[in-house]
């Protein structure tokens, strides 16, 4: 461990932050963090003020000639209002840190002392041991479960099933690997940290435990070579740190040929610890059918939606984490049936704004919906069939439809179900995750 100061430009708040997960910059960050907890920040703020300094150093780590913050991005990001308040989300709070900054007594700091870690495991270990109370704002805010979800979606670490373990032993079984240890597992859990990066290399993490979603030979043939770029240190932990860096190292598997094709998919997953077979019959719709599999949440808990979160679409988030976190089908059925109206309303007046589309205000949910849709397939993001599909939501009798999601808000005799209030998450998720998605143009042309 190092204790460094370190000059608060080379600070950068960290975009991929547990409390929020994956944002587009800095700044979406910072005005995520001050619209879901500006009381905390404004007293954090005035204790720094206060003290005049911050009494835990910053946990960062170094990338690309700058300092990421992994713990203290609150801390931080107050001291960087203090010294810069234009760039506070709001002309109010714009007013309160220029207020704070001149009751400061003496000059703001312009560096910070900050403890250092190269390691980044070691970085992951700290996080989980820390975040154990929040002091009304001034100590550290403790983690919701939408947090601890993104946690180990980025980090692969959960007292459940070991993946890397089991991964080690099977490859040692049929000669992969030839002694348990050599395998860097904590970058393996790390890579295979989500059912999106597990899908992708044919396994999924199921109640029963690992499994098979593609061809055994095939996938044992990816995680063989999944292996050697660890162990032979091709891939390190650095080039799996975030999503992107996952995304990317599987694209190239990808592109290679390495990874499960389509027409390798299984009609029912295996167990893991199931012999090679044969190839069994691929499904037709792509997707892996789990029996057992019990849904207690409208927005599925192991499914990586990939959505493009910024500070444009902060309130759909957060509808989007109790829908997928907090609210369950077997207690919250009224709930969940409103708020997923609500959701779809934001999300497709995000897209038709952002896109942009040209509306109406008398324009009822159902032509919104139709005229995104169209906006949608002309720009490539759905395909004939899928924008079909959607023009059925304007049909009054259809399930899938908003009248009943008007119904769901508006009759007292309309009752939602989980069946209905599932099927119609699933008709509707792809549209939605479009919608939400949507950047402006000129941020187009700036990538």
């Amino acid at each position: 461990m190092q204790l460094i100061e370190i000059d608060l430009g080379q600070l950068r708040v960290n975009r991929n932050n547990d409390r929020h997960g994956e944002l587009d910059d800095e700044q979406a960050a910072i005005n995520w963090l001050l619209s879901h907890h500006e009381a905390h920040m404004k007293n954090l703020a005035r204790d720094i003020v206060k003290e005049r300094q911050v009494y835990e150093a910053p946990l960062v780590s170094k990338t690309r000639g700058k300092y990421l913050v992994f713990d203290g991005n609150r801390r931080i990001t107050c001291l960087k209002l203090l010294t810069e308040p234009d760039r506070a989300p709001t002309e109010p709070l714009r007013t309160f840190f220029r207020t704070e900054a001149n009751r400061f007594s003496g000059t703001l700091p312009s560096a910070v002392l900050c403890q250092v870690e190269s390691d980044r495991d070691k970085i992951d270990e700290i996080l989980f041991r820390r975040h154990t109370g929040s002091q009304a704002g001034v100590g550290q805010s403790p983690w919701d479960d939408a947090a601890k979800h993104n946690f180990i979606a980025r980090t692969g670490k959960r007292s459940g099933p070991n993946v890397a373990e089991q991964i080690e032993r099977r490859l040692v079984e049929i000669g992969s690997v030839e002694n348990l240890g050599e395998l860097p597992r904590s970058v393996l859990n790390r890579l295979l940290s989500s059912e999106e990066f597990r899908n992708a290399v044919g396994l999924s993490l199921t109640r029963e435990g690992l499994c098979y979603t593609h061809s055994p030979e095939t996938v044992a043939s990816t995680l063989e070579k999944i292996a050697d770029d660890l162990t032979q240190k091709r891939v390190v932990l650095g080039d799996l740190w975030d999503n992107a860096g996952k995304r990317r190292y599987l694209s190239e598997l990808r592109e290679a040929g390495r990874l499960p094709k389509p027409d390798e998919i299984l009609s029912v997953a295996r167990p893991f610890s199931t012999p090679l077979a044969p190839r069994s019959r691929p499904l037709q719709s792509g997707r892996t059918i789990n029996k057992d599999s019990v849904r207690t949440t409208l927005i599925p808990t192991d499914l990586n939606y990939q959505v493009r979160w910024s500070g444009d679409n902060a309130r759909q988030r957060d509808i989007w984490n109790e829908l997928q976190h907090r609210l369950l089908l077997e207690r919250h059925l009224n709930a969940i049936s409103v708020t997923f109206r609500v959701l779809l309303e934001l999300s497709v007046d995000h897209y038709l704004h952002v896109a942009p589309v040209t509306t109406h205000p008398s324009d009822s949910l159902s032509n919104k919906v139709l005229k995104a849709a169209t906006h949608m397939e002309a720009s490539g993001l759905i395909d004939e069939k899928y924008k079909r599909e959607l023009q059925k939501f304007s049909h009054a009798e259809s399930i899938i439809s908003a009248n009943t999601m008007n119904r769901y808000v508006h009759s007292s005799t309309f009752s939602p179900s989980p069946t209905h209030l599932t099927a119609l998450w699933d008709t509707m998720s792809k549209f939605i995750v479009c919608s939400l998605s949507a950047i402006r143009p000129e941020e187009v042309e700036a990538a």
